[in-house]
């Protein structure tokens, strides 16, 4: 009974801003767990995990790189890891810890995730005992080796690398695993499609787990979708401008790309081509409602209402509360 008071007390905090199955959430939380272990300095190295089937908890692998002796806990119980399959290069760990009591999360499918869409991080950032809960919605995913990365806004700490993001029906979308550095900052989760790969792995039996990640990268060796992000946060619009125009030459047919682009054209005084940016990427994905929302700005510095209201309509057709935040931004009635 205590476990679910304080599953319930975290819901709280949500609960006024998104409508989700609170049933279907709790069921979700339960599967989140902690990975432990000592490091050679008699430290604690810690992270989350999300159990997805018998005995089974996905994590990230860079949690266990300081230490020989990791285990799975909830609260004052521990369970011992027995052995790991490992994908380094993803950072994704499928460990296995015999007689595990949770049940697994349901697995969602984050290549179905929608821009906007509303999520759940849930895991123990800064090391608490208590999974915490932490609401956002989707920024963008990344097509990147088979699957889609996404970034959203749901917040996440150190101690929370390999939980959960999860839809409000508890589905698992994704492993949370790493941010930008500072503040504001851009949060990133790896694909669940990636499981099925992980599954097939040699199964190890030997830790330390060691090996870079692909977003420990040199900054010109990431993925361009992680090269954008320092720039534009800084606001340093030359740079986005390279890294968009560099990103758009690997991959014409992402819109993300072509948005980038717009951003700092957009931010360097460029507004034609700006507008034109903006509008391929709508072209490319019609629901980039970043790019409509910045052409409903050029529309209204240009006087153009009759785009003003076409893009009205195409955001209402998405999102009739993004409409209203777009409605706001430009200064328009509903008729727009």
């Amino acid at each position: 009974m205590r476990t679910f008071i304080i599953f319930s007390l975290m819901f709280m905090n949500i609960q006024s801003a998104f409508a989700f199955d609170q049933a279907k959430i709790l069921k979700s939380l339960q599967a989140v767990v902690m990975i432990r272990g000592y490091n050679a300095s008699g430290g604690l190295a810690y992270g989350s995990g999300v159990v997805v089937e018998k005995d089974t908890v996905i994590t990230n692998c860079h949690i266990f790189r300081s230490t020989k002796e990791p285990w799975v806990a909830r609260g004052e119980d521990t369970y011992a890891i027995a052995s790991v399959q490992a994908d380094r290069w993803h950072d994704l760990c499928l460990v296995n810890a015999p007689n595990l009591p949770f049940t697994s999360a349901p697995i969602g499918k984050a290549a179905a995730i929608k821009r906007t869409q509303e999520v759940l991080a849930i895991g123990h950032s800064n090391g608490v005992p208590n999974p915490l809960t932490s609401a956002g919605t989707i920024k963008a995913s990344y097509p990147f080796d088979g699957g889609k990365v996404i970034r959203s806004s749901a917040k996440f700490l150190m101690g929370a690398s390999g939980s959960g993001i999860f839809d409000l029906e508890g589905n698992l979308l994704g492993i949370n695993t790493f941010k930008t550095p500072g503040r504001p900052a851009y949060f990133y989760s790896l694909p669940i499609e990636w499981l099925a790969d992980l599954q097939k792995l040699p199964v190890e039996t030997q830790f330390p787990i060691t090996g870079k990640a692909f977003w420990e990268e040199d900054d010109n060796k990431k993925p361009f979708f992680m090269q954008m992000a320092i720039p534009e946060i800084n606001a340093d619009w030359p740079k986005l401008a390279q890294v968009a125009k560099e990103w758009i030459a690997k991959e014409p047919s992402n819109s993300d790309a072509w948005y980038e682009q717009g951003i700092a054209q957009e931010s360097l005084n460029k507004l034609n081509e700006a507008k034109t940016s903006y509008q391929q990427a709508v072209t490319l994905d019609s629901s980039n409602t970043d790019a409509l929302f910045r052409l409903g700005v050029l529309a209204q510095v240009a006087g153009d209402k009759a785009t003003m209201h076409e893009i009205n309509l195409a955001i209402a057709n998405i999102s009739q509360e993004l409409a209203h935040e777009y409605r706001v931004l430009v200064g328009c009635d509903a008729s727009c």
